[in-house]
């Protein structure tokens, strides 16, 4: 996970492209942009890169869906089974079925091709901070612990045990989670839960952030917490 630290150094961002084109026009922006950029053109050699046990660990993957040896749906849903490491898909298929099927292998965000680089770079701080803010409502918690049924929330150690099993959530999962449960019974909006957790009050964004992610969380913190009420949103149930 970014430590709140991670602003005082450069990032570094694995960022996945197989189109030379596109490759180094991208790394020449997010290298201007406090990223320390390691570009691989192929899926298994960033999976190699990401498990290498002798290189500093990555702040963020910027991955392209369609790649030689690996494909970036197959790759996020790798880098989910062992790290939390937010991570964003590029792709040109902009489908709703293409975009929730890599919302559902794990992806933070999904940006669609061809993007505007000031919008990509806002999408990648927006991932960044999102793990540095749960870090910093960790540090925050003082040790409060709190309990929703069989969910028992510990702020200070950013743990979410079931059943006093601990879960694992990404950075994204964790701060969707802390926003419901800084109001139980109360519902929030999409729009307010894009707002609160993506930071996307400045442009539009897709309700399917939303909705496949308290789908991930649902499925790992048990589908009775977290009630939908149609035409609002959703809430955690006290």
């Amino acid at each position: 996970m970014v430590q709140a630290a991670a602003s005082a150094r450069p990032l570094r961002i694995l960022f996945v492209e197989d189109d030379p084109v596109i490759g180094e026009a991208t790394l020449a922006h997010l290298e201007r942009h406090r990223y320390q950029g390691v570009w691989v053109t192929d899926g298994l050699e960033a999976w190699e890169r990401f498990t290498d046990p002798t290189s500093a660990p990555f702040d963020v993957v910027l991955c392209d869906v369609v790649l030689p040896g690996m494909d970036g749906v197959t790759l996020c849903r790798r880098v989910r089974e062992i790290a939390t490491t937010p991570f964003v898909l590029v792709s040109a298929r902009s489908d709703a079925v293409d975009v929730v099927g890599g919302l559902e292998a794990g992806a933070d965000d999904y940006v669609v091709k061809p993007f505007d680089i000031q919008v990509l770079l806002a999408r990648l701080r927006s991932v960044v901070r999102r793990a540095e803010a749960v870090s910093t409502r960790a540090a925050a918690g003082h040790g409060t612990v709190e309990r929703f049924g069989d969910l028992t929330l510990d702020r200070s150690a950013l743990e979410l045990r079931r059943d006093g099993r601990v879960l694992t959530l990404t950075p994204t999962e964790m701060k969707l989670f802390l926003e419901l449960a800084d109001s139980p019974g109360t519902v929030l909006s999409r729009r307010a839960l894009l707002a609160r957790v993506w930071d996307y009050d400045e442009w539009a964004a897709d309700s399917h952030l939303v909705d496949v992610h308290v789908q991930r969380l649902r499925s790992k913190v048990g589908s009775a917490h977290i009630e939908t009420v149609r035409g609002f949103g959703y809430k955690l149930r006290p």
